[in-house]
């Protein structure tokens, strides 16, 4: 199966770390950083590339409910992620390279992540331990909160320069998971609280998506993501279940129809088939994208969009597979990546995962 390949060719052979390319990039910089790539001997893959393959397994798990994701996780994915915890610095959480190499800087999104997955976990086995792990990273999270700007989390603890919706869009679900585990609804204030300061900041009134971040200096990066206007999307639909104010139901669907419109275009398959396809923006900002789409899916069982998302796999399954079985960036296949990103494989492990619940 794909997950076992993808362990197969990433594994770095030491303390349960994933390589963050194949083939390995020694001499390669992380370019999503706050700075300059410091590293230099020993690369191992960052925090966020290795948080992808905890999401993966999670939604294998979910999908199949197989105890041997589940031991998985226990076994390997923890504690790999277990290198990178810091707890040298308070509030604790996860940093963003392996803690044995020295503090790095710690991401409020980084951690979103892996809370997220972490509360999705304490829901399907009851785990407290899981539940309490992700009120860990809350805490942390929300401490990114201030009032310049009205509000907003930042997006790295060290690097205070802006408030990005990748910090405060997720956020808002995370706190409304956490409002669903545990029914305390501090959880579902602080929730609504950061959605409705995201809206107000950084959506682009003219489509409903949404801007990438707002500098202190009140200049709005316009760049836009999928997975930033897809965590609003699914922070909406759980407003609107939590509330059943149909203003959060149309939000939804007023983001659901743009964001098909804005990061899509007609393509035709080698089958001949004309579909919508993703273009080229990352294999996991898309499967982040895809997790709103499934909120809102199980509040209008409409099914137009989940068939977009089909209809992209089963091409990228047939069409764009390299020589190794590995998939890159562009989801046409008109270009070639020679290193495949770890983060790519394991999103993609994702959506057909959770594809699957679907059926």
């Amino acid at each position: 199966m794909f997950l076992s390949f993808i362990f197969e060719l990433y594994s770095s052979g030491k303390n349960d770390l994933f390589n963050e390319y194949y083939p390995y990039k020694y001499e390669d910089q992380a370019t999503y950083l706050a700075e300059t790539d410091s590293v230099k001997e020993n690369r191992v893959a960052y925090l966020w590339p290795t948080s992808g393959v905890f999401s993966a397994v999670n939604a294998l798990f979910h999908t199949t409910g197989n105890e041997k994701y589940s031991c998985l996780l226990q076994k390997k994915i923890l504690p790999g992620l277990d290198n990178y915890f810091d707890n040298t610095r308070t509030p604790v959480c996860y940093q963003s390279y392996i803690s044995s190499e020295g503090h790095s800087d710690r991401f409020y999104d980084d951690n979103i992540w892996l809370a997220i997955d972490f509360c999705d976990l304490y829901r399907m086995t009851g785990n407290v331990a899981y539940l309490q792990s992700s009120e860990q990273l809350w805490d942390f999270v929300a401490s990114g909160w201030d009032e310049q700007l009205g509000g907003g989390i930042y997006w790295c603890e060290q690097k205070k320069k802006s408030k990005n919706t990748c910090s405060n869009a997720p956020a808002s679900v995370l706190a409304l998971k956490l409002f669903e585990a545990t029914k305390d609804s501090s959880y579902f204030n602080r929730g609504a609280e950061i959605y409705h300061w995201t809206k107000s900041n950084l959506q682009d009134t003219t489509d409903f998506l949404y801007f990438d971040n707002i500098g202190l200096n009140g200049k709005v990066d316009r760049r836009k993501y999928s997975y930033n206007s897809g965590q609003m999307l699914q922070a909406s639909a759980l407003l609107y279940r939590h509330t059943n104010d149909k203003k959060y139901l149309k939000e939804a669907q007023n983001i659901a129809t743009s964001a098909i419109e804005y990061f899509t275009t007609d393509f035709t398959t080698k089958n001949g088939e004309i579909i919508r396809l993703f273009k080229n923006t990352g294999s996991w900002f898309n499967a982040v994208l895809f997790r709103g789409y499934i909120e809102l899916y199980k509040l209008d069982q409409d099914p137009k969009f989940i068939q977009i998302f089909q209809q992209n796999m089963d091409h990228l399954w047939l069409a764009v597979k390299d020589k190794n079985g590995l998939f890159g960036k562009d989801w046409s296949g008109e270009k070639e990546d020679e290193y495949k990103w770890l983060l790519d494989q394991a999103s993609l492990i994702e959506i057909w995962a959770n594809l699957a619940t679907l059926k």
